[in-house]
């Protein structure tokens, strides 16, 4: 075996660079050749810089095209591709594994105790079985009992570091001013606004040790705010999973999901009010079987809007959540429930106006239903959104994303948001939990 191992890292802009960060940056038995990069658009061709990647590296480290994969192995002579990202299937993973081992290389997946890290302050993770299960309205929901239980929490949320990676290297937000000073995309907004809303302070950025030591210098408790389905990057002293009764089970299916709910201290079943009863059961049976140690609490997230009658009758264009539809391979979210509960006329199908990048992202998941994904991605995309949504020849948008899009795109026809809380059923519910481990 060589003296030094030369690494690929196969990563989407977050659990990859996390990984580097604590298991390779001062480590000189390996030589972290370059990262790959997929499922976020724009993010190949970069670099991660040198003030991040350490002393071993004073050139930084290239951001190469996934797609290119094998001539990077074969070129760079890589010994070791690491998987680093999340919310595929198992069968992803091994078509991955295939591909590197074809090209020569051995393949890895680091575990949740090399890139754990350890808080001097109690942590709460939310995490899920599948992206759009939930989590967003599970951490909001958290959050406030934690807070009636007098408790200061600060939230940091899973990265998303779509910019200048060294200028985001630690992100602080307090204010909406933060979020402009930040040039955050809209998924970056749909998941910090909601806490700015509730007075919180939300850290978020690159590397999640130096996020972790000034989180705690602010916390009594510090909430893990996850992305997509992916382990906590801090050690939790409560685990909250999230499973989806509508995609009954993916819990079994998708990587690092299925971890999730192995490793669940709690597991809340969402969406028992819209799900099928089969559904329901399906998911309930095989959570009592992966994590028979887990208190499972069942949930609804009822949605609401400012005027329901106004959606009576219409012909509607619903706009939803872009990771949900994409990668997480949903068809439709809160946007349809509404409409559909609402009384609208027709859901308008977008992707005959869908413009440049939106049109790519229709190609490229071709999965999503007649609903139009909220990219936004940087001003570009943001831009081909707005465009696409005002070409369409709809009575009233639904926004079924967690923020007021209104902020970031001028949007010309009327528009209603919908919103969405969660409500635990029956016993135990969240709150008796909590209050049993932290009041």
């Amino acid at each position: 075996m060589k003296n030094k191992q030369r690494v690929l890292i196969l990563g989407a802009a977050g659990r990859d660079f996390h990984n580097f960060n604590t298991n390779f940056r001062h480590d000189d038995h390996y030589e972290v050749v370059a990262f790959t990069a997929t499922q976020i658009p724009n993010i190949e061709g970069r670099q991660y810089p040198p003030e991040l990647a350490g002393p071993l590296y004073p050139n930084g480290i290239p951001i190469l095209p996934e797609s290119e994969l094998e001539n990077i192995i074969r070129e760079q002579a890589i010994d070791v591709a690491l998987f680093a990202y999340s919310d595929v299937s198992h069968e992803y993973v091994m078509h991955l594994a295939a591909r590197v081992v074809a090209a020569g290389a051995n393949y890895w997946l680091l575990g949740a105790s090399d890139t754990m890290l350890e808080s001097s302050k109690p942590v709460v993770a939310i995490t899920a079985a599948r992206t759009g299960a939930g989590k967003s309205q599970t951490t909001r929901r958290v959050t406030d009992i934690l807070r009636e239980l007098g408790k200061k929490v600060v939230v940091v949320r899973h990265p998303m570091p779509y910019g200048d990676l060294a200028a985001q290297a630690v992100q602080r937000f307090a204010t909406y001013a933060d979020l402009d000073k930040h040039e955050c995309t809209i998924e970056e907004r749909e998941e910090y606004e909601p806490h700015l809303d509730r007075g919180l302070i939300v850290y978020a950025g690159v590397d999640y040790e130096a996020i972790l030591r000034q989180a705690e210098a602010e916390a009594d408790i510090v909430l893990w705010d996850g992305g997509n389905n992916d382990l906590s990057f801090y050690k939790p002293d409560l685990q909250i999973t999230l499973v989806d009764p509508h995609r009954p089970g993916h819990e079994t299916r998708f990587w690092p999901g299925e971890a999730n709910v192995r490793m669940a201290d709690v597991i809340v079943i969402n969406k028992v009010d819209t799900a099928d009863l089969e559904g329901v059961a399906a998911v309930r049976d095989n959570v009592h079987e992966l994590a028979p140690q887990a208190q499972v609490v069942e949930a609804a997230s009822p949605i609401f809007v400012d005027d329901p009658a106004s959606i009576r009758g219409k012909r509607v264009l619903v706009v939803e959540d872009g990771p949900t539809l994409t990668h997480g391979g949903m068809s439709y979210g809160a946007g349809v429930v509404a409409a559909r509960r609402f009384g609208a006329a027709e859901i308008i199908d977008p992707r005959p106006w869908a413009v440049d990048s939106i049109a790519a992202t229709y190609e490229k998941y071709p999965t999503t239903g007649p609903v139009l994904p909220a990219m936004g991605y940087g001003d570009a995309q943001i831009r081909d959104l707005e465009a696409t949504i005002n070409r369409v020849p709809c009575d009233l948008v639904i926004i079924g994303t967690p923020i007021d899009l209104g902020k970031v795109a001028e949007i010309e026809h009327p528009h209603q948001r919908v919103r969405y809380e969660l409500q635990c059923i029956g016993q135990p519910t969240l709150a008796e939990i909590l209050e049993e481990r932290f009041g």
